[in-house]
């Protein structure tokens, strides 16, 4: 029997929650098909916080990479500032293995009612690809008279060639296997340096890729189309602050940020890749047992795939597919009115 072994974060909030129910759908999927799962849980986050001082402990990288793979929840507690949690934890990750590719599928399944007028089920099916190590969130910089009144911050962008490079490939070769188109997304006329350099090595990436269709919009029109023409994208290659932004609002018009998955992939594969959901720890519904489990579940699905386990990823997805066609057992973020632990069950029973 294959097996593998996977590290869960559930950290904070509904991740405590979401992160279990996936991990059923997990089992349930791989039982099936006769590949084992060996899964250590960390109990890092803000109450590893509260208790220690520090996110994690500062063996964690070397703790993480025995595993191969990294299944997380969520970051984020309403008494830490958002800046400690998140480079705290998730940040010196995805910094300290290279996960460089920020994979976020949006898709517009049937049984999800779309906020825009006019559009059915996958009329809208997107990738956001996300450089996911520099950009606007390297934290170069600092603080001058701090907390003085004459204080000054400092927040320097960091775009390097080879980064640069690196992640408009990695969309080329993606929009290779899916619909061969890809969208640049940068505001170079404002930021005339590091987005400017991200345009050059984009026209000259494409160069090398005759075969897929680009475009270039600038962040402020790319939002506007994410609303007026979503359909139009197929992958859409951005900035580490651009891609995170764009990448919740192709979740909102796909139906719920509940469902948007995502993967933070070393693509070289010399360490272990983490998926997530994109949403939040959401503080308010937290240990309520409402939380949407299903972008989690999908999160897990795309770990299988990065595996090499094709079937189960399948299988997970159609079990969330056929769910949300049924219209029933859907949580509040759609609709219904079914908890955590039913919709985890449900998908658990469908994924066999």
């Amino acid at each position: 029997m294959k097996r593998f072994s996977i590290a869960l974060l559930p950290g904070d909030g509904i991740g405590m929650e979401v992160v279990p129910a996936a991990r059923q759908v997990l089992e349930s999927a791989c039982g099936a098909r006769r590949v084992g799962l060996e899964f250590t849980s960390y109990d890092w986050g803000s109450e590893y916080y509260f208790r220690h001082g520090v996110m994690m402990p500062v063996d964690a990288l070397e703790r993480l990479r025995q595993h191969d793979a990294i299944l997380m929840g969520a970051v984020g507690h309403p008494d830490i500032p958002d800046h400690i949690t998140l480079n705290g934890l998730l940040l010196p990750i995805r910094r300290g293995f290279d996960l460089y590719a920020n994979v976020r599928p949006a898709y517009l399944y049937a049984g999800v009612k779309c906020p825009l007028v006019g559009y059915g089920p996958g009329s809208i099916d997107m990738v956001v690809v996300r450089e996911n190590t520099e950009g606007e969130y390297a934290q170069a910089g600092g603080f001058l008279y701090h907390h003085m009144p004459g204080e000054v911050a400092v927040q320097t962008s960091i775009f390097t060639r080879a980064g640069v490079e690196r992640i408009i490939r990695y969309g080329f070769e993606l929009a290779r296997r899916r619909r061969g188109h890809v969208t640049s997304i940068t505001k170079s006329n404002a930021q005339g340096f590091g987005l400017v350099l991200w345009d050059r090595v984009f026209r000259e990436v494409a160069g090398e890729y005759p075969d897929v269709g680009t475009a270039s919009l600038l962040v402020d029109a790319a939002a506007m189309d994410f609303v007026r023409r979503p359909g139009a994208f197929d992958v859409v290659v951005a900035s580490n602050l651009f891609g995170d932004i764009l990448s919740d609002l192709s979740a909102m018009v796909t139906g719920s940020i509940g469902l948007a998955p995502s993967a933070n992939l070393d693509p070289g594969r010399k360490a272990p890749s983490l998926f997530e959901p994109v949403h939040g720890s959401a503080p308010d519904i937290a240990g309520k047992g409402v939380a949407n489990p299903m972008g989690t579940v999908l999160a897990a699905a795309m770990m299988m795939e990065h595996l090499g386990e094709a079937e189960i990823a399948a299988a997970m997805e159609a079990a969330v597919r056929n769910v949300l066609a049924s219209g029933e057992g859907l949580t509040r973020d759609l609709g219904g009115e079914a908890t955590t632990a039913e919709v985890a069950g449900e998908l658990a029973r469908r994924a066999k």
